[in-house]
């Protein structure tokens, strides 16, 4: 993947390091060439000094072909500008904020932009929600250890009862959109084609959840 991340802090240079290390193309943007120190020797990724609400400077970053930006610098306003330009403008496929003020975090969601809030898991979750791609976040828990998040079911499940997917303490289907309509599952209600399903799961459960999925996809 190709990502830029507007902010090179503790969490933006963790998070690119992080990455980078996996083999993904990370961009780094921030105002000050001072924070490039706290990437490591030999960082393979690209940085860029200047504001990440910058056009030219997102399009020096490669913008236009990104995969996902990041926005994690230390002001709110600066983040969600940064993140609206590259969904609004550039359509960028997945981005993400963080927000330090949680009462804001409601009003970004609802523009369909996913808001990380708490430092204590901030890497580890703008991490998961880059990795499990196909699992579209809804909404958060606690400090993020359970979240809601939808996938739409393969077609070589289909007759399967939606219950096979629960996993105690893990992972439980908890609503299902089908043909354009809400609907909370019985214990016996099976799969059909083009099924969008929601799930409660342990964040920790995701890469599991993943897993199946993908092995039922064949990929």
């Amino acid at each position: 993947m190709r990502i830029i991340i507007a902010g090179c802090g503790r969490v933006g240079s963790a998070l690119a390091t992080q990455l980078a290390a996996e083999g993904h193309d990370v961009r780094l943007i921030d105002r000050a060439q001072g924070s490039r120190r706290r990437l490591p020797a030999g960082f393979p990724g690209q940085f860029l000094e200047g504001n990440g609400f910058s056009r030219t400077v997102l399009e020096r970053a490669g913008i236009e072909h990104a995969d996902a930006l990041v926005a994690v610098t230390s002001g709110d306003n600066s983040n969600i500008v940064t993140a609206r330009i590259a969904k609004e403008t550039y359509r960028v496929p997945i981005v993400l904020a963080r927000i330090y003020d949680p009462r804001r975090a409601d009003i970004y969601r609802e523009l369909g932009i996913p808001t990380i809030a708490s430092v204590r898991w901030t890497v580890n979750q703008i991490h998961q929600m880059l990795l499990h791609r196909h699992l579209t976040p809804e909404l958060t828990f606690g400090n993020g250890e359970t979240l809601l998040v939808r996938s739409q079911i393969p077609a070589y499940l289909t007759g399967r009862r939606l219950a096979e997917f629960d996993v105690d303490r893990e992972i439980r289907v908890v609503e299902v959109t089908r043909a354009g309509r809400s609907l909370v599952p019985a214990h016996g209600t099976a799969a059909e084609p083009g099924d969008l399903v929601t799930f409660a799961v342990a964040a920790t459960a995701l890469g599991r959840l993943r897993g199946f999925l993908d092995k039922e996809l064949g990929t």
